[in-house]
């Protein structure tokens, strides 16, 4: 791993495509917090990131097209429900997966907050990088 220190501020990391094959968007919440899963994304670049995300289901056509900006060198996390395509939105309660294309290298983790029950559980994993 490379001394932080040493690497250009504008050093760009990660990858360009991405996938997470496990998507649900819990359908219930309780108590305070509220049941959701994040596009959590990392831009250590010196450009903007412009996301394309397509969303993939069991019984339907995917949503393409969906877009967001990162800020080079800024975090964005992106909560899944509130991506559009048109008037389209993922639904909950409905198993999906996640396609993440960049224009530049970016870092993806997924997570979920799950809600249901007065047990909460959070979930985070790292995306799969392709390219």
């Amino acid at each position: 791993m490379p001394d932080q220190s040493s690497l250009p501020k504008s050093s760009s990391h990660g990858h360009t495509y991405w996938v997470i094959p496990d998507g649900y968007i819990p359908p219930d919440s309780s108590g305070s917090l509220e049941s959701h899963e994040s596009i959590c994304v990392l831009n250590t670049g010196g450009e903007d990131a412009t996301l394309e995300i397509t969303i993939y289901f069991e019984d339907r056509d995917p949503l393409e097209h969906m877009q967001a900006e990162v800020p080079a060198r800024r975090t964005k996390h992106i909560r899944t429900a509130s991506l559009r395509a048109g008037e389209e939105s993922i639904p909950s309660g409905v198993p999906y997966a996640i396609t993440v294309s960049s224009n530049v290298p970016v870092i993806i983790q997924y997570s979920r907050l799950d809600t249901t029950q007065p047990e909460l559980a959070l979930m985070s994993v790292m995306a799969y990088p392709l390219a």
